[in-house]
């Protein structure tokens, strides 16, 4: 009877090896495809996507017969459009997939099931890459109303998406790796997003150099771009794997224990040391004697304790990688071709609005999750002071973070290279950078602040980030592009003014100021403010809206979750020397 019973359940339980019955996966799909957001996020795309085509379809009599080449130009920037959207959502859909389990505290029991990890890891990847598959797929019916306008053959068309599905199975595989590294989404989804921009970017470049080449272009999309994705993908999936059939030491609830002391000591690379300079300006030791007065006590345990409870690995990863990039930026942008300095502060800029949310996007919600925003309320903490400690501890680490970064235009100031007659240029620089770090964390805190969870306050500021700083350039160059009659080009800047990326390109660098191939400054150049108009905009709007978001969340700290003491509804305090009543 036993042996019976144990057939019969070994028949109607599933092999946990089994890819068409892995539970991991069956779960994963019902989960994230009911979901609600998952409906307004095709729409969207689509709308978009068609919105897009639409516009840019030419209004004149079609001749079928003859190619040209807008049409080719119409169809790589849909394709363009779409590797970036899929390059910057694959880590929002995959970078949680392990690191969610140990935030859920449910990642031991998931690693004590039957469920091999292989089963895990690729139920997990399957089902975060699932949706994305279906933004892409359902964009071939737009895509295709392009064909018959000619230049642009259906083999280009597959091989572009052959190209695209590839990376994305590519980049999915590196976040869910990241989140197998790391204890929180949050430090995952920023090591993914520094690992997969670089990679994405030469992916850009690359296709949009082989234009010209067509056939060389489609054999690399169907060939080496599938087998470099399959390979990073394979490789990776196995030390996943491995890593989840020995894990490292776990704590209660599936959280992974970190010694700081022994961290550095077995640290590859860049050892962060707490207690000298400059590591101590954003990873300060953990205080050890009491709190002196007049201090806020906000500021000092979030700096201090907060941000780098689960260690330093997240730290130092996004230092190496990022000062590995700004090495071969610097050369380029710097020295071999100084007027491309501007763009060397726009990946300066890039590099806070991917590391600066981080710091502050679980300022309030960490609070609400840990289930003690109520208790923070009924102090006598001030809401101004927790809202600036949060804010001043989360800005203070992205901002020096990120002004690692500073120290190639500076060496390139100090030298004799020309960049001293462009002073002016470089304080506007300089300007953007303050105001990009106060940005980000002013938006990630507002949106700490509206939200309970700390993954939909960083998916929200990052996908408001995307709104505010790129969709604006977007729009102005797809409007020059189809539209070069209907707009001036002070009207096409004037789109821009809440973009930094486009405020660093405006901003007025002269190269007849910057030395020639000989080393002489062949002419002088007299700067006028006007040139400086849309920096000046982009500042005063800028300051609008931090103004507005800091104010906002006052109200909402002083009016929805704590209740003023000096009302005119305030209950008279007892007499003391009245009899106690009783009653």
């Amino acid at each position: 009877m036993l042996y019976a019973l144990a057939g019969v359940v070994t028949f109607h339980t599933p092999h946990p090896g089994n890819m068409l019955q892995n539970p991991v996966l069956q779960r994963e799909l019902l989960v994230n495809l009911r979901m609600p957001r998952a409906f307004g996020l095709l729409l969207t795309y689509q709308l978009l996507l068609a919105a897009m085509v639409y516009l840019a379809w030419p209004s004149s009599t079609l001749d079928l017969t003859q190619a040209t080449t807008s049409n080719r130009q119409l169809v790589d920037l849909v394709f363009l459009g779409q590797f970036v959207l899929a390059s910057l959502m694959a880590p929002s859909f995959t970078a949680g997939a392990i690191s969610g389990e140990k935030e859920r505290e449910t990642y031991e029991m998931l690693l004590a099931s039957p469920i091999l990890p292989q089963a895990v890891v690729s139920g997990k990847l399957v089902a975060a890459l699932t949706h994305l598959a279906l933004l892409i797929f359902a964009s071939l019916p737009i895509v295709m109303l392009c064909l018959p306008l000619g230049g642009v053959s259906f083999y280009e068309v597959v091989a572009a998406y052959v190209a695209l599905i590839a990376s994305v199975l590519a980049f999915g595989m590196i976040s869910v790796a990241c989140g197998s590294f790391f204890p929180r989404t949050s430090s995952a989804l920023v090591v993914s997003y520094l690992v997969i921009l670089p990679l994405a970017l030469v992916g850009v470049l690359c296709w949009v150099a082989m234009s010209d080449y067509g056939e060389t272009r489609f054999k690399l999309a169907v060939t080496v771009v599938p087998g470099l994705a399959i390979a990073i993908a394979t490789v990776l999936f196995y030390i996943v794997s491995a890593r989840m059939l020995y894990p490292s030491d776990m704590g209660s609830g599936g959280k992974e224990v970190v010694d700081l002391e022994n961290e550095n000591d077995n640290a590859v690379g860049l050892i962060i040391h707490r207690d000298k300079f400059p590591d101590r300006l954003f990873a300060p030791p953990i205080r050890d004697t009491l709190m002196p007065d007049g201090i806020n006590p906000i500021y000092d345990k979030e700096l201090r304790s907060e941000i780098f409870g689960q260690g330093t690995l997240m730290l130092r990863m996004a230092i190496q990688i990022s000062m590995m990039l700004a090495m071969v930026l610097m050369a380029v942008c710097l020295f071999m071709y100084q007027t491309l300095a501007p763009w060397y502060f726009c990946y300066v800029v890039l590099f806070n609005v991917l590391v600066g949310p981080v710091f502050s996007a679980g300022s309030v919600t960490g609070e609400r999750e840990r289930q003690t925003l109520d208790l923070l309320l009924t102090t006598i903490i001030t809401p101004w002071q927790i809202l600036s400690g949060k804010l001043i501890s989360g800005l203070r680490v992205s901002s020096v973070l990120t002004a690692f970064l500073l120290w190639p235009p500076f060496l390139a100031f100090i030298m004799p290279s020309g960049y001293w007659e462009n002073w002016p240029s470089f304080l506007c620089y300089l300007t953007i950078f303050c105001l990009t770090c106060l940005t980000t964390a002013t938006l990630a805190l507002f949106c700490s602040t509206i939200h309970r969870k700390t993954s939909s306050s960083l998916i929200t500021t990052y996908a408001v980030i995307l709104l505010l700083y790129l969709a604006p350039p977007a729009v102005s160059l797809f409007a020059k592009e189809y539209f070069p009659d209907r707009f001036s080009e002070t009207a096409l800047q004037t789109m821009t003014v809440t973009s930094p990326f486009s405020a660093n390109l405006n901003i007025p660098l002269n190269p007849e100021n910057l030395t020639s191939h000989r080393g002489l400054i062949t002419e002088r150049y007299d700067y006028a403010l006007e040139d400086f108009w849309h920096f000046g905009l982009y500042v005063g709007v800028t300051l609008l809206i931090n103004a507005v978001l800091f104010g906002v969340m006052t109200w909402l700290f002083y009016n929805r979750w704590r209740v003023a003491n000096d009302g005119p509804t305030r209950t008279p305090d007892p007499d003391p020397a009245a009899p106690p009543n009783l009653s």
